[in-house]
């Protein structure tokens, strides 16, 4: 009997020798994941702002299938991010602002790069891909060090903060600033040397497929770049944002008024920084799509261009005063659309002919899709945990039948928004919603929610959602931001100078004496709120801005906390 490889050869020389076409396994394909961070519609193929400069992205997007109608998981950093990198929905996970740990929620989770290599390939990455820490156990390789779980390499600021804009108070994120930079593009570093690390990977051969994921943190604030890009954009030329409309909030239900105004906006029209703070994010626009060039440069040359995938998307948009707000954290089509551009290579594992070049889709998609699109396209076997479907049906054809809708969800439970095709719905969990027609409102200035006519639509829509939300789990205290503890002086506490929304500060007492809570008044008065007995903990509601006195129980002083802009935990040490 003839051995099973002995016949198999034959076999084959017996079909060359009949001139039949063999079948050839497609090499695995390389995977360039590229993200950046905060940016909105204004690049120019999207054509968000007019002046928008971003010659890079729109060349990739001219090599890419572009998806103009394609929206984040969430409307911040971590739950967005989180989202994509594990494939589980906020709606599932329960993960869903920023102050949350992404492995206190998932501490069993595989990231997309570990999937990938755990099936062969070689996972690298360099920049912010996570919320502010790297996960250093999912990747082979990082820069800066995985080990140090610190994603930023060195990025030069201005010595004396703030620049630009004073800060309003305790409520203020202190990076709400920007200016031009006297440096070189080098010298800044930052995602300069992100874009090197990168660059370098791709002119290499690998012994092994690869999955390298490039962080880009502009535009992200602060909006500090070299000053070659603030001379793109001349101060008296900028244009305010087309999407803004000073009676926008006119016709929204409550929830969306209290969502929309939010105190940045206005600080930055006090102090007449609105075009300024347009220029800071065009430029910074401008920086990134630079730096994304450098990469795609180093493909394009490199010995790994006809076969890597390249994947570019931002976790989420950015309002510049639209719906009166500044920042994100809306349902609001500003904040939740982003873009996405998919270039896959003739001859890849999952789409042979590859993705047609300038393409554009308009079907609703979400990048909770991005795993399982990815995975399919590599070969690798599906995941099951995956929420979103595969955009491989897209990506072969554009305008082929997609049944799916996409949705952001919000902060907390029942909160989001959903998109289609052409109709917007955004839902709030006191059963407060909006409806926008976006085919003829593009800024979404008209909220029809309360034209009997949509009511079918408005119905339709609401049952494309979950029926059932993860209740938000608060993270532990020792995720929580330490508060500074400051030791008590003859000058005492001084007193509070709240400003800002109510949120929960935790004190824990690791003395082992009970201790007595106070929190200082406007005028400097001590009020008290009760004894923490020794390894006590208390959340109590407070403010920005806010002091809190310790002392004994004889009421003599040991120190105080002035609270921040967030969440934190006040820690009475042991003597």
């Amino acid at each position: 009997m003839l051995h099973r490889s002995l016949i198999s050869t034959l076999c084959l020389v017996a079909v060359l020798s009949l001139g039949v076409p063999v079948p050839v396994r497609a090499a695995p394909p390389n995977v360039l994941f590229i993200a950046v961070d905060d940016l909105n519609d204004w690049i120019g193929c999207m054509g968000g702002h007019p002046q928008a400069a971003t010659p890079n992205l729109d060349r990739l997007a001219e090599v890419s299938m572009l998806f103009t109608n394609s929206h984040c998981p969430a409307p911040a950093c971590n739950p967005s991010r989180t989202a994509i990198m594990t494939g589980i929905s906020p709606h599932v996970s329960g993960l869903y602002d920023n102050r949350q740990k992404m492995r206190e929620l998932l501490p069993d989770a595989e990231l997309l790069p570990k999937y990938f290599s755990r099936h062969g390939y070689w996972s690298a990455g360099s920049g912010k891909l996570l919320h502010y820490f790297i996960d250093q156990q999912s990747w082979d390789q990082y820069y800066p060090p995985k080990e140090t779980e610190d994603p930023f390499p060195r990025t030069l600021y201005p010595e004396k903060r703030p620049v630009s804009l004073p800060v309003g108070g305790p409520w203020q994120y202190r990076e709400t600033d920007w200016g031009p930079l006297d440096v070189t593009d080098e010298e800044f570093g930052g995602d300069y040397l992100v874009s090197k690390w990168v660059g370098e990977q791709l002119g290499k051969q690998h012994d092994k497929p690869f999955f390298l994921a490039c962080g880009i943190y502009r535009p992200h604030e602060p909006w500090f770049v070299p000053k070659k890009y603030f001379d793109q954009f001349p101060l008296d030329d900028i244009q305010l944002p087309p999407g803004y409309r000073e009676d926008d909030l006119d016709d929204l239900p409550p929830e969306g008024k209290r969502r929309g105004p939010n105190r940045y906006f206005g600080h930055i029209l006090k102090h007449g920084q609105w075009k300024q703070g347009v220029q800071g994010y065009l430029t910074s626009i401008a920086f990134a799509d630079a730096m994304v060039g450098r990469v795609i440069d180093a493909l394009e040359r490199g010995p790994n261009r006809d076969n890597t995938i390249v994947v570019l998307w931002s976790d989420h948009g950015w309002h510049l005063g639209e719906k009166q707000h500044w920042q994100k954290y809306t349902a609001w089509r500003a904040c939740t659309r982003v873009p996405l551009m998919i270039r896959v290579p003739p001859g890849t594992t999952g789409l042979t002919a590859g993705t047609p070049p300038n393409t554009i889709c308009d079907a609703p998609v979400n990048l909770l899709s991005l795993y399982p699109t990815l995975t399919e396209l590599a070969g690798l076997p599906p995941k099951e945990s995956n929420h979103g479907p595969s955009l491989l049906p897209l990506l072969e054809n554009p305008a082929a039948e997609w049944p799916h809708v996409s949705i952001t969800y919000l902060n907390r439970p029942g909160n989001y928004g959903l998109s289609e095709r052409r109709w917007r719905f955004i839902q709030y969990d006191n059963g407060d919603h909006e409806l926008y027609d976006t085919r003829n409102d593009r800024y979404e200035w008209n909220n029809l929610a309360s034209e009997p006519e949509h009511a079918a639509r408005i119905a339709r829509m609401r049952a494309s959602a979950p029926a059932e939300f993860a209740e938000y789990v608060a993270p532990s205290d020792e995720a929580l931001q330490k508060l500074a503890w400051h030791a008590a002086t003859e000058s005492g506490a001084p007193p509070s100078k709240p400003d800002g929304n109510r949120f929960d500060v935790v004190f824990t007492n690791r003395r082992d004496q009970p201790v007595k809570v106070f929190w200082m008044d406007r005028r400097g008065t001590p009020k008290s709120f009760g004894t923490l007995e020794s390894g006590w903990r208390k959340p109590l509601q407070t403010r920005p801005g806010a002091v809190w006195l310790i002392t004994d129980t004889n009421e003599h002083p040991l120190g105080y906390f002035v609270v921040g802009d967030r969440t934190a935990h006040a820690v009475i040490d042991a003597e």
